[in-house]
This record gives C-alpha cells, sequence and structure tokens, in this order.
C-alpha cells in the first residue's frame, strides 16, 4: 500500500497559529469525521504533543454533525425549495453565494441575541484581546 499523505497534520489550524505566536492548546479538542488521515496515528500523536484532545465522530450518523446538518437544512428551506426550480448549476452556484453573503451579514439569528453573524463576531473580537505576535 502507498503511503498516506499527512498534510492535515502541518497545515490544521492549532499549528498554523503556533507559527503565528500563539501556544497554550490545552483544553483545545479537535474534533473531525472518521476520515483516515485524521485518524492516523501521526496526526493523533501531533495534537496529543500539543495539548490537544483528539475526537473523533461517530460513523453512520448525523449527531455529532448537528451545526451542518441545521445549515444545510435552513440552506435548503431558504433557498433551494423556496427559489426554485432551477435551471442549472451555475445558477444555483450564483443564488448560494447570494445567499451565503445574505446570510451572514443581514439575517439575523435568535441564538445569538438577534445579531448577523458578521455582527456577532465583530462583538466577540471587540471583547477579547487580539493575540500578538510572537518575537
Amino acid at each position: 500500500m502507498g503511503q498516506v499523505k499527512l498534510s492535515p497534520v502541518r497545515s490544521s489550524r492549532p499549528f498554523t497559529r503556533r507559527r503565528e505566536g500563539v501556544t497554550g492548546f490545552a483544553g483545545l479538542t479537535h474534533h473531525t469525521d472518521a476520515g483516515s488521515v485524521y485518524t492516523s496515528i501521526a496526526f493523533t500523536d501531533r495534537l496529543v504533543d500539543e495539548g490537544i484532545d483528539p475526537s473523533v465522530g461517530s460513523v453512520g450518523d448525523a449527531y455529532d454533525n448537528s451545526l451542518a446538518e441545521s445549515q444545510i437544512g435552513l440552506y435548503k428551506s431558504e433557498l433551494i425549495h423556496h427559489d426554485g426550480p432551477w435551471r442549472d448549476i451555475d445558477q444555483v452556484e450564483a443564488a448560494t453565494a447570494s445567499w451565503a453573503l445574505w446570510f451572514n451579514t443581514q439575517r439575523t439569528h435568535r441564538s445569538i441575541d438577534d445579531l448577523t453573524p458578521l455582527e456577532a463576531e465583530q462583538l466577540d473580537y471587540a471583547r477579547n484581546e487580539p493575540v500578538g505576535k510572537a518575537g
């Protein structure tokens, strides 16, 4: 068998953050699907070495994917089923881009105090001190 490429080991967000000067990942959980790269010994060892708890979702269900499933449900009900039928994939792609922009910048969400995701993110950044550069 060929060797599995482990590029996610080097490119995962925590490791990028370390290069940016962020340290101290204790208590962080890295949750992923059960793909072979993410369940490899090398990847898991790297997480543990960094103090990150690996977490792999169950196979064959959507229980650990509820956020994604909820998002897909909103996408289908607010755009795909609401505005269809669609002529072609290009029309769906253009409408999807517009919907994503609207969803993140104009649609308020009860779960985040009737803010848009953009407003909630900006508020979060304002409440938390930025991480300085290493050096």
